[in-house]
């Protein structure tokens, strides 16, 4: 018996050569992949470093707030209501005024009763001579309360301090803030 001539295995089972233009697409196509993920990288830092940089202009711009400690709340002193006759330049307005001030504790509150007197009178003199179109505005009103702190504290023996201007300052005594419940200007 004659045997069919076999084909030899090894021609069969070779793989073809891979054409040379196939390695350099792979070549490009990586570079391409690597170069897109570098700026994709440098894009997103940018973000980054501009929003960080928002962030500390943003921080510098902002008033420091004072941060409240609530084991320890402030002490409110109610005042009785003020009603006095503005100073005539402007016609006859009068002003009623409901006011609170912030004393820095319990204790000092209750020893602002023995200076109440003063105080009232101190603050009675500064309202009448004030002009209608000067506490008609926010910022007139918050002069208001300054110089209501710095005379108040007066009273309470504080000096005010003084800044580089020569103005006098809000000295940091017992009276930390006065506080407007009601301004009625008629």
């Amino acid at each position: 018996m004659a045997k069919a001539p076999t084909p030899p295995p090894a021609a069969a089972e070779a793989p073809a050569p891979a054409p040379k233009r196939s390695k350099k697409l792979l070549i490009l196509l990586i570079a391409g992949v690597v170069v897109v993920a570098l700026l994709a990288a440098a894009v997103v830092g940018l973000l980054l470093m501009k929003k960080s940089q928002s962030a500390d202009a943003d921080a510098e711009e902002a008033p420091a707030v004072a941060t409240v400690d609530l084991n320890k709340p402030p002490t409110f002193v109610p005042m009785d209501p003020f009603v006095v006759n503005l100073a005539p330049a402007e016609g006859e307005r009068y002003l009623q005024v409901v006011m609170a001030l912030r004393v820095a504790d319990a204790k000092t509150g209750e020893n602002l009763k023995a200076f109440m007197p003063e105080i009232r009178h101190q603050i009675n003199l500064l309202l009448s001579s004030k002009l209608p179109s000067e506490l008609s505005t926010m910022e007139g009103r918050e002069a208001l309360a300054e110089e209501i702190v710095r005379r108040t504290n007066g009273v309470l023996g504080t000096p005010p301090a003084k800044t580089g201007d020569g103005k006098s300052a809000a000295p940091a005594g017992p009276i930390q803030a006065v506080l407007f419940n009601s301004f009625i200007i008629q």
